[in-house]
This record gives C-alpha cells, structure tokens and sequence, in this order.
C-alpha cells in the first residue's frame, strides 16, 4: 500500500516493497530481474542513481561510461539477464555507444538508460542535447523514449525482453529531464509482469535427420564450439555428443570451456590444420565470421560441409551457404542431435588417418611452444609469462584477457576448464578497452555467486591504458581482482630503454618514435599502489611466480603485476610465405642509415630493436637507405 497518492519523478514511497524511495524505472528493472548496474552520474540521473539503489539494485560507479557499458554487457553474458549501463545526455551517451556496439556484436543482452535534456527545450539547443534515441537505432535492437511516465514499464519490460529473445543483444531507454522529475498517479502506472524466459525453439525434425546423415558420412569431421553454445548453457550435451560420435572439437576464443581444454578430443593446438582438412564441420553457436575466416579457401578445404546451428535464421548461409541448416538452441538442437545419433549408436573411429595427422600436428605444436615457455632468458617472452601463469591459476578462476598478441597467445595458453569462465575478451567486435570492465563484472557477479572464485584480468600494457583509471573503481569497491599486465613497451611490439634514449638524440619523437611504441618499463603497479591495492614490479620467472603467490594467497586485495618482457617477443612463426621472406630481410637490417631532414645522417647499430619497429620506423621517413 503506497503512502502517497503521486509518484515523483523517479521516486515515490512504498510501504509494500519496503523501500522508502522508489523508481518507476528500477521499480519496473526489478520486476524484471535486473539485478547489477554500472553507470557514471551527473545531470538529470544522479536522482535516478539513488532510487535503483534504494530498489535493491547493486549499482557499480565507474570512470567511463564505455567501460560502464562493457560491464553490464559482461554481467548479461554471465547471468543470462541484461545489466543496466546507467548514463548522463548527450556526451555521456555517445561514450555507451562503443559499448552498446560490443555487445551487439558479441550478443550480449544489456540495457542502457539515458537522462536526456526535457522535452520542451527540444530543438532550442538544451544542455547536452542530442537525437539519442536515433543515434542509439544503429547500436541496439530496440531504441525508445516512454512518452509518460505511465509508459515507463511497458518500456523497460520491452527492452529487457528484447534484449535477451531472439539473438540478444543491446537495448535503449531514454529518460527526459522533466521525467526524472515528474509526478504521476499511483493509480495510472501499471505494473508489467516480469517477461518469460526466452523461448526455445528446437530445429526440423528432417534437418536432423540430414544432419546426422553428413555426420555418419564424414571421413574429417570436426565440431566448432562457440560462445553461443556457452550462453546456451548447452555444456552438458555437447560433452555427451562428443563422448558419443568421438569427433575432434575446437572451441572459439569465448567456447573456450563447454568441454574442458584438456579433454582428448581437444584440437586446438592444431587449428590451422584442423579447419584446412576437415570435410564436415559442426557449427555450434559460432558465426563464419572474420574470426573463422569466413568459412572460405584457403584456411578451409574447397569442398567442406558445414552444419550450422543457430538460433538466428538470418545468420544461417552467412558467406558458405550450409549442406544443413538447423535452426534452433543450440542445446536443444543438440540433444535432438544426440537422440538421432543414439538409435543406431554410431560413433566415430579414434584410429582414422585423420585423427593421426591432428595428434601429429598437436605434438608439434606443443613442442614449439614448450620450448618458448621453457627459456630461461631475461627479458621473459609471453609463453614464458603465460606458461608461468598456467601453473599457479585455479583451474575454476574467471579469465578476462585483451591485447593483440597478449591476448592471441594467452588464448593459446591459458587453459579452460568450466564454461563462460574464459575468454572474456575482445570479441565479435575486436574491441580494446573491454578488459577492466569485464572483470569488474565477473568479480560483482562472483561475489554474490562465489565469493571463493578469483577473476585474473590479464592485460596488454597497451589495452590497459585504454581503461587503466578503473583500477580505483576496482580499489573502492574493494574487489579482489588480479591484474597483470604483460609489458613490452607498445602495440604488437616496442623499445627497449637504451633503444628509446637513442631515439630521443634523433629529433622531435612525434617525428621519429615508431607509432606502435610506448614509454619503456612504464610503471603501471604504482597505479594500483595509488589507489590502495598491491602492486608488484617483475623480471624475471621466479619474481612472476612469487608475485602470484601472494595475488592468490590474498583474497580480499585488488592486486597488479605488471611483467615486463622482451619488446621484441612475438608469437611462435606462423607460415605465410611472404611474410617469412620480410621478416628474413628485416632482420639482417641492423645499420639503418636515414636523412632526417635532408642534413642529418643518423647511424642506428641496435641488433635489439623490434623487427616491426624497424620497419615502421622505415617507412615513416622520406629519405631511406641500408
């Protein structure tokens, strides 16, 4: 029973609920089990703020409203129910845009909430004003302002069940100004009921039966595990396919996990050969996308067959159009799978010449990567730091993890084995600056769930500084996260101290300094000190293995260790013809003779400097000579 007949703006008091303060927004996101936000205050939300904390909503104050973004869009992945990005008008908006644009991508359900300037100043130039309902149609799947406050549940039941029907993805909801501050009838606002759960829709009966044809068919079959197949929850099957048919499986970057990455079945370490020889793949809740290689010659066999399983019709026949198409849950696609396969119980043989040539392709693979972890050398190359890593972290620890060959290699190297607990990272999308916020999420999300569960965050020295000042969102919120940054000075690759006091005595560095450089030995771990949490400077493998101890052993301090390595590490030779013909060259450059400004001649002697910083540095002069 409400003690007063209007509701104000956002708040109004119900004795009913038990809370002094309400909103009709977050009155209506609790009804719709929304439990996490994230947001930046300011002009008109600080208001809006309150009244979801006073609901029962956990809100998470952030430093960038992208990074806001990121984390709800994280918290939707992990619970299956969109989180709430909370942002100021106009500029506070577009910030949310990148992360409305990741989650799309990626298919994460989230909404975002928007003050805008009021409803009568529109068009007068208000402060912050800006079409944002438009802007936000290119972002999201649903984009749309209440026309009262009456609307206002219509509206966010609308948008947490878009959100999460159907492929899911980003929402919008627009609040006015003089919304925020309203006042409406108890009597005229309708409560919503909370949505259902998304329906589950089970493929043709006749595509399956076409499908387990192909399979039974197949003399190179291979399964691809997506991240659709983790957001379906569908572990459960697919490990019983597998045991079942004996197929061999590769999981995407974010599959990582539905099957543990040390079952025998596992292909990863032969990925190229694996995709460029199968004749029959299943696609589980992966796209044939750019991260597959659209599906296409010469990374797959010209005659391969695919079987897509999707829960999007229009994703099915994208660039390869499919021998079977079933559309569907992926789990619910599957275990009509596995009743087909089980009639006659046919299972793959596990001595095929195929199975051979991947067992052999694993061992060769694992060798060269063993030796690269095994070196002993200082500075330290990422298979050294991640092999390092591998050895200490809890095998049910969340991994976040974002860089270019930070997070290509520690796809690689990190093992999985519980599903959506890795790999957190750039995505769909590619996007860097996803890495503090993803952990911020897991580590809210853990708290409630399991507050036993670490969550490591390990970041590019570059991709960190994209969102390096939430490390005092994570020190105030006291959230014990491990970051470590792998450091090797730059983007790809960067300079070693010596090499940048030399490049200083050549001129203006904004003329000279490689574009993929950064400062050298940057000490990020004071960052973390600063605000509080405990940082550590390493070099060496014993000072990393130390370091993590005491990151482990502390389960209630934020914690960074920032690893340098060799600038010039990179991942293990990759055949490409063209490039091994550049990179033989390049590295017999070690005098480098440039004209500046046509009347100075520098002399560069370092045998250290990155291949790629050479080369750069190269092409960024006029007047170029060995």
């Amino acid at each position: 029973m409400f003690s007063t007949n209007k509701i104000t703006g956002p708040l109004y008091t119900s004795a009913q609920f038990g809370y002094e303060k309400y909103s009709v927004v977050f009155f209506s996101s609790v009804v719709q089990n929304v439990e996490y936000m994230f947001g930046i205050v300011g002009v008109p939300v600080i208001e809006v703020a309150m009244a979801a904390q006073a609901a029962g909503i956990k809100y998470i104050g952030m430093r960038n409203e992208q990074a806001a973004c990121y984390a709800a869009s994280a918290v939707g992945y992990l619970t299956g129910r969109p989180g709430a990005c909370l942002v100021v008008s106009g500029p506070g908006l577009i910030h949310a845009l990148g992360g409305m644009a990741n989650a799309n991508m990626n298919c994460w359900p989230v909404v975002v909430v928007g003050g805008s300037s009021d409803q009568n100043q529109e068009t007068m130039g208000a402060f912050q004003e800006f079409p944002q309902v438009e802007a936000c149609r290119l972002y999201s799947k649903f984009s749309a302002r209440p026309s009262s406050l009456e609307a206002i549940p219509a509206v966010v039941e609308k948008a947490v069940r878009s959100s999460t029907y159907g492929r899911p993805g980003a929402c919008y909801i627009d609040i006015p100004g003089d919304m925020v501050n309203g006042r409406v009838e108890r009597a005229k606002v309708r409560v919503v009921p909370c949505c259902l759960p998304p329906p589950v829709s089970l493929a043709e009966p006749q595509a399956i039966s076409q499908a387990v044809a192909v399979l039974q068919q197949a003399k190179r079959p291979l399964l691809i595990i997506g991240k659709g197949a983790a957001y379906a929850h569908a572990e459960s099957n697919i490990q019983n396919l597998l045991d079942l048919t004996g197929f061999p499986f590769l999981p995407t970057p974010m599959g990582k996990g539905v099957v543990p990455d040390s079952h025998p079945n596992c292909v990863a370490a032969a990925r190229s050969r694996a995709l460029q020889q199968a004749d029959v793949i299943l696609l589980l809740g992966a796209r044939l996308n750019w991260m597959l290689h659209f599906g296409v010659p010469p990374r797959f066999h010209p005659n391969v067959k695919f079987i897509q399983v999707d829960l999007c019709a229009e994703e099915l026949g994208n660039n390869v159009r499919p021998a079977v198409a079933l559309l569907g849950d992926v789990n619910s696609v599957v275990e009509q799978l596995l009743s087909a396969l089980k009639q006659n119980m046919w299972k793959y043989p596990s001595d095929t010449e195929w199975w051979s040539m991947l067992k052999e392709k694993i061992q060769s693979n694992e060798q060269t990567t063993k030796e690269l972890a095994l070196q002993s050398s200082v500075p330290m190359n990422y298979y050294t730091v991640f092999h390092h890593v591998r050895e200490l972290l809890p095998k049910d620890c969340v991994i976040v993890s974002e860089g270019a060959n930070t997070m290509d290699i520690g796809r690689t190297m990190l093992q999985n084995y519980l599903p959506r607990h890795r790999q957190l990272d750039a995505g769909t999308f590619g996007t860097m600056g996803v890495g503090l916020g993803f952990a911020i999420a897991a580590a809210v999300v853990a708290r409630e769930e399991d507050p036993a569960k670490r969550v490591v965050c390990v970041e590019g020295d570059s991709a960190f500084g994209f969102s390096g000042m939430e490390v005092e969102t994570i020190c105030r919120y006291n959230l014990p996260i491990i970051i470590i940054v792998v450091n090797n000075n730059g983007i790809y690759s960067g300079l070693d101290k010596d090499t940048w006091k030399e490049m200083e005595k050549i001129g203006d560095l904004t003329s000279v300094a490689p574009p993929v450089s950064l400062l050298p030995e940057a000490r990020y771990e004071q960052v973390m000190a600063a605000f509080g949490g405990r940082g550590f400077f390493v070099q060496t493998p014993a000072e990393l293995q130390e370091a993590l101890r005491k990151c482990l052993a502390d389960p209630e301090k934020p914690c960074l260790i920032n690893v340098m390595i060799d600038p010039a590490s990179d991942r293990k030779q990759q055949v490409s013809h063209h490039i091994l013909k550049l990179d033989s060259f390049l590295k017999c450059v070690y005098f480098v003779t440039i004209a500046l400004d046509k009347r100075d001649i520098i002399i560069i002697n370092n045998k250290n400097m990155p291949i790629m910083s050479i080369f750069l540095f190269l092409i960024q002069n006029s007047y170029v000579r060995f």
